[in-house]
């Protein structure tokens, strides 16, 4: 550990990662846990959701996969209790459930996608956040972190996404500034396109290998996860309210 006067002691801290069973959220859960964190996987697909807890387990930290619809606040709530009471705390949370949805003109949007998009992109980090931070409060200590995107600024063909992503990163302002005396820390980071189950069957092999950017390649979803360890361990003493840009050039 740096020479930071404010660094919290480092502890075997317990970390929610919604959406952990694959992508960013999975190289997340993994990072965290090599970081020496037990680590509570939520997410819907079972079979990967329990690979992911069999690479943390063996290295040497607890983990458990509770599969939730991060849609449905009584189970969000239930899923953080439950992981209280298996852990006796909760320390990060790590909101990284998200969908696309649908590629279309706005007039090919129907209003059921854009409640869809809504309700698992933004309504599932607000549930998350209210069941978790009161934990977090009572131990004196919390890192939460969001996952928003570029699509904020308007995506066209993405309206439901782009809107969610935007309200996800004025969520992240909001709670930000709301708790820091408290050490209870909110940021995000926007990642771009990282080489995961959303972007890659979207794209040729070809376009893949020179999108065209100024890094010359898209992120691997475990270089997104360095920036999110990062802020959601005790070496973060003055980051709150941030989203982070990896997307590997400027804006």
């Amino acid at each position: 550990m740096p020479n930071l006067r404010f660094a919290a002691p480092v502890e075997r801290r317990v970390a929610i990662v919604t959406g952990g069973a694959r992508g960013i959220g999975r190289a997340s859960a993994l990072r965290m846990a090599e970081a020496g964190r037990d680590i509570v996987i939520v997410d819907l697909q079972d079979e990967h959701g329990q690979s992911a807890v069999a690479e943390i387990e063996a290295m040497g930290q607890k983990a458990l996969y509770l599969p939730t619809d991060v849609t449905d606040e009584a189970a969000v709530h239930e899923t953080v209790a439950k992981t209280v009471a298996t852990f006796g705390r909760l320390d990060i949370l790590v909101c990284c459930a998200g969908i696309l949805g649908k590629e279309a003109p706005f007039l090919e949007q129907p209003a059921a996608q854009f409640d869809k998009v809504l309700k698992i992109n933004l309504y599932g980090i607000y549930y998350a956040h209210q069941a978790a931070i009161p934990h977090m409060l009572n131990g004196g200590w919390g890192r939460c972190l969001s996952i928003t995107s570029g699509a904020r600024f308007g995506a066209t063909n993405q309206v439901p996404y782009g809107v969610s992503k935007g309200a996800v990163h004025s969520f992240i302002g909001a709670l930000g500034n709301a708790y820091p005396k408290q050490n209870l820390f909110v940021n995000g980071v926007e990642p771009g396109r990282a080489l995961t189950d959303m972007v890659v069957p979207r794209f040729t092999k070809e376009f893949l290998a020179d999108p065209g950017n100024p890094m010359g390649r898209y992120s691997d979803a475990e270089e997104v996860a360095e920036v999110i360890e990062f802020l959601c361990s005790e070496r973060n003493t003055y980051t709150t309210g941030s989203v982070w840009s990896v997307k590997g050039q400027t804006g």
